[in-house]
């Protein structure tokens, strides 16, 4: 008689495939992406750490920037590159505030993991976090200050605060005053100001106090012949999107030569096409000339000849900046030069910055596009303050658009979670213990900031606390000196934005992550098993 329990095994995923489910997978998950959030966590705040990071070259970066170390990291877990596009997702929204919305997400996913623990279902998790995260969004905003677009004292503060405890700390008022400046002088002329139109270059040599704001734009190109003029006062600047060139034939062709003296008359066919190209832009009235793509040597002594000064091969992005500061339009047809393509600048001239030579563009009038230079000591030094420097970009331009600020040094997150607290109160059923655990997940904040400033988080916690009881909403964590402060009275302030999308990308990672209970890892291509979840970091 046959034996109807020996069933035939049936394959329904192909050799190689790794499968994990249940609570096995979402263990995993959540470690994966605890371990990515406890990676940055030592960098947050003032007192925080940086990690030296070495790619496969051999090049190194030294940074306390939350998105670049996990950029540079090269994360492989499904899961921890989810908490990797949250960094992204902020950068690219504000600018800053990447490693406070990685930690945040850590610590939900933490948090998470005590109550299913205790058997409550990721279901229930995920509808309370959600309700925590909409009633958060809501208390933020009762809790923001409005902010004056003319207050320079406050945007000043918003920039010294995005750069404390980054390379650029000793020099922040420094570069907040070049930052402040850059912005009010774009935002008076257009009321929107794009990170884009505020351009970085970056220099080794000097020191960071000798950074600058330059009215206008630097490009890191030299003018293009010797005999051209160092420097051009009252500067007439076109902008060309095609090459100063004898263009060649579209498609191969051969030409056949019987006389010698055919390739004289070439030769001079060729320099009376030049020539009557540069004599177009002589006639124009211009006497600089940024040109996008090449410039013919011959060219070039004609242009010399001219006393105009020329630089070619210069990227998109600087003409565009170039089109913003000097007022002129990119021109691709030099039969049809106008007046009004026409730039203006104050002063173009070359100078030499460490051992390169480069093109100023200054005293442009109402720039709509600014450069601020920065200058240090060694390019690891420069790099950083260049991230500092478009952190505190962010933060401002973030807090000119939304209109609306609030105060740092942990003293919004503490506040929040204590309204959170009070809300969870109302709700009945299991997503109440969501609320209350998305509450203690955001205290994070202000428990790193102690740990990181060797202070006991768990005495600076309960001091926090205490103030707050007693409706002290601003107050925060002085990690200098280990003192309860009025954060906003101290100048530590923060856009809006920053904790609003910190909050909601946070919580929405930590719901799909918490969501999932099956990971199906496919064979790669040649048939090896991929790593799997339960790989070691």
């Amino acid at each position: 008689m046959e034996n109807k329990d020996n069933y035939q095994p049936v394959y329904i995923m192909s050799d190689g495939t790794q499968r994990n489910s249940g609570r096995s997978a979402q263990r995993m998950n959540i470690l994966a992406a605890k371990l990515v959030a406890e990676s940055v966590r030592t960098t947050l705040g003032p007192k925080g750490m940086d990690k030296m990071l070495v790619d496969s070259l051999g090049d190194v970066t030294v940074t306390n920037d939350g998105v670049t170390i996990l950029k540079e990291m090269s994360i492989d877990h499904p899961s921890a590159k989810m908490i990797v596009e949250i960094a992204k997702t902020q950068e690219d929204e504000v600018g800053d505030g990447t490693t406070t919305a990685v930690v945040i997400a850590g610590e939900l996913l933490k948090k998470a993991e005590e109550l299913l623990d205790n058997n409550i279902h990721p279901t229930s998790i995920s509808k309370g976090y959600r309700l925590a995260a909409e009633k958060a969004s809501e208390i933020l905003k009762s809790l923001s200050v409005k902010l004056d677009k003319t207050d320079k004292e406050t945007l000043l503060k918003l920039a010294t605060t995005a750069m404390t405890g980054k390379g650029a700390e000793d020099k922040k008022d420094h570069l907040a005053n070049l930052i402040v400046s850059a912005i009010l002088s774009i935002s008076s002329k257009n009321n929107i100001v794009y990170r884009e139109d505020i351009k970085i270059e970056k220099k080794v040599g000097g020191s960071i106090e000798e950074s600058e704001l330059i009215s206008g734009v630097v490009i890191d190109k030299e003018k293009v012949h010797s005999g051209m003029p160092l420097s051009v006062k009252d500067a007439k600047i076109i902008l060309l999107d095609v090459p100063i060139e004898v263009k060649g034939p579209e498609s191969d062709a051969k030409i056949s030569i019987s006389d010698p003296s055919m390739v004289q008359s070439f030769l001079d066919m060729e320099e009376n096409m030049l020539r009557k190209k540069t004599d177009k832009i002589v006639a124009s009235g211009v006497n600089v000339v940024f040109c996008q793509k090449g410039i013919d040597d011959l060219a070039q002594h004609f242009l010399a000849k001219k006393g105009i000064y020329a630089v070619r091969r210069v990227k998109k992005s600087d003409m565009e900046l170039l089109s913003k500061a000097t007022g002129g339009k990119l021109v691709s047809d030099l039969n049809d030069i106008s007046s009004t393509d026409i730039g203006h600048a104050g002063l173009v001239e070359q100078q030499k910055v460490g051992e390169e030579f480069m093109t100023y563009v200054r005293d442009c009038k109402n720039p709509s596009a600014l450069t601020i230079l920065i200058r240090g000591s060694t390019s690891h030094v420069i790099d950083e303050v260049a991230r500092a420097v478009e952190d505190a970009i962010g933060d401002i331009i973030s807090a000119l658009s939304s209109g609306k600020v609030v105060a740092g040094a942990g003293s919004i997150e503490v506040e929040v979670a204590k309204e959170l607290k009070k809300y969870g109160q109302t709700l009945s059923g299991r997503e109440q213990l969501a609320v209350v655990a998305f509450a203690d997940a955001l205290e994070v904040i202000p428990k790193t900031l102690a740990e990181n400033a060797g202070l006991d988080p768990i005495d600076i916690l309960t001091e926090l606390k205490a103030a707050h009881d007693k409706n002290q909403k601003w107050a925060g964590i002085n990690v200098f000196t280990g003192k309860i402060i009025d954060a906003w009275a101290e100048g530590i302030i923060e856009p809006l934005k920053i904790k609003t999308q910190a909050l909601s990308s946070a919580a929405e990672v930590a719901i799909m992550i918490l969501r999932i209970d099956d990971v199906i890892l496919a064979a790669k291509p040649d048939g090896a098993p991929r790593k799997g979840p339960d790989m070691d970091y």
